[in-house]
This record gives structure tokens, C-alpha cells and sequence, in this order.
């Protein structure tokens, strides 16, 4: 499996250091999901270890060796990323969004073997994406269109892949039709998963691993249990939250929070 772990990684813009000497370790065959507030530098860390954004100083390792000594078609060959906001050309379909999953194994512009077609009917399948593939990506209803860009990044048969918040703007049952299709590959194709998530009740059911940030530092990491406390929330949140173990799932669960009353001084 692809291993994935950084080194004091210190990345900012400018003259602004968003994350500050970051060493991490992301768990190989697990779901790692990535909590904190906004502006923590979490979807940072994403494009960071994607080579997409350039750290300071520090280092990323994969499987063990610099990535910055790795070429970017190979990199490409081992991890895939889905970022917040995917855009795509008008009129383009699903199925040559998906083929564009194949772009690091194609040489020059050369035109997709059967190898390729295969590996796409595969994605096309798995995602439940094969019944619109001949439909224009910006027709498709939210659930459709990230269960399409899905489909693209594992056609890149990856062992690591990578999403920036992937259930944004998606109501309650999209949300957890992409999240159970991302633990199914997880389990069926053994695929290493990190993503950035909002929903913290979300996080802890579907993840095995936990990492929570605040100003570009870990504050916890570990199991759902290690890092879903009160304490750890306050912490990263600033709540005061109730937290349970969900009888169905056997994870913990934020039940209710509120603010942590700040306390004020009153001239006398």
C-alpha cells in the first residue's frame, strides 16, 4: 500500500504561515477524515500533500521517498484528489469526464486502449454513474454530478484518494449516498481515503481515523473515540458539546453544543 506522512511541514501564502511545523502520518488501507473550523488550514494540508500547493519548509513522503523528487505523472499513478469545487466544460459528458481518469497512464495524446476502456467501465459501474454516462455533467443533480467526479478519480486506480469537503452542498441523503459509496471502496477495493468534512457526525461514522486542526496545528489524532470529546471540541471548536455512542454505528456522536460563554468584564 502507498504510504503518505509529513515532516515539521510549514505552508503559508505570502508572508502568512497557515500550518506550523505539521507531522502526520496517514493511516495506509483506512478512512483518515479531517476536522476543524474554517481557515484551520485543513483543505491547505490537502493541497499541500497533493503537490498542488508548495510547503515552506518540512517534508512529504511518499512511500517513502520526497514527492518533490517524485514526476508528476507518477504521483498521479499513486494518489488522486477531488477538490471542493470541481469544474468541468460545458456539454462534457460523464463518461469523458471519467476517461479523463486515465490522462497519467496515456503517452503524449494518445487515444484510450482497452485497458482504459475497461478501467472507466469499472469506475462507470462501481459509482452507479453507467445509467447517465452519455449526459452532460452540468445536468445532473448534486449527488450525480460527485458520484461522476468520484468515478474520474478512481479510474485513475489509485491506492490513495484524496476529497476536499465532497459533500458540500449536497442534502442528507446525497451526503451519505457519496459517503457509503467512499467507505465501499474502501472495504471492496482497499482504496486509503483522507478527506476534509464539516459534518462531525459524519466524520466519526465513517472514518477510522481521526485528525483535528486549529490554527494549522493537530490538536488530536487518533480513533473517532480519541478525538470526539468534549474537551478535544472545545479545543477545536470552542463548544461545549454532549457527546454519545450511537447504538447503530457504535461511534460517537455530537448529541447537542453551544458556545462556550465567554466571560466579560463589567466596569464598575
Amino acid at each position: 500500500m502507498v504510504t503518505l506522512s509529513t515532516q515539521q511541514l510549514q505552508v503559508g501564502y505570502g508572508d502568512k504561515v497557515i500550518i506550523q511545523d505539521l507531522s502526520l502520518h496517514i493511516p495506509e488501507g483506512e478512512i483518515t477524515c479531517i476536522i476543524g473550523p474554517n481557515g484551520c488550514g485543513k483543505s491547505t494540508l490537502l493541497k499541500t500533500l497533493a503537490r498542488i500547493q508548495r510547503a515552506k519548509s518540512g517534508s512529504i513522503f511518499l512511500d517513502g521517498k520526497a514527492i518533490q523528487d517524485i514526476p508528476t505523472k507518477e504521483i498521479a499513478k499513486q494518489m488522486a484528489i477531488l477538490p471542493q469545487t470541481p469544474g468541468a466544460p460545458n456539454g462534457l459528458t460523464v463518461y469523458e469526464l471519467v476517461s479523463f481518469g486515465r490522462s497519467p497512464y496515456k503517452k503524449g495524446y494518445g487515444k484510450l486502449t482497452n485497458k482504459d476502456r475497461d478501467v472507466i467501465e469499472w469506475a462507470l459501474e462501481v459509482t452507479g454513474t453507467d445509467e447517465f454516462r452519455d449526459q452532460a455533467i452540468d445536468a445532473l443533480s448534486g449527488g450525480q454530478r460527485q458520484r461522476a467526479w468520484i468515478a474520474m478519480a478512481i479510474a485513475q486506480e489509485t491506492e490513495l484518494l484524496m476529497l476536499d469537503e465532497p459533500t458540500t452542498y449536497l442534502d442528507l441523503a446525497h451526503q451519505l449516498e457519496v459517503l457509503k459509496l467512499l467507505e465501499r471502496l474502501n472495504k471492496e477495493e482497499q482504496r486509503t481515503i483522507v478527506m476534509v468534512i464539516h459534518d462531525l457526525n459524519h466524520a466519526a461514522r465513517f472514518s477510522n481515523y481521526m485528525v483535528a486542526m486549529n490554527s494549522g496545528a493537530i490538536i488530536k489524532e487518533g480513533t473517532p473515540f480519541d478525538v470526539m470529546t468534549p474537551e478535544n471540541l472545545r479545543h477545536v471548536f470552542n463548544i461545549e458539546a454532549d457527546i454519545i455512542q450511537d447504538p447503530k454505528s457504535g461511534k460517537p456522536v455530537c448529541l447537542s453544543y453551544d458556545l462556550i460563554e465567554q466571560k466579560t468584564l463589567v466596569k464598575k
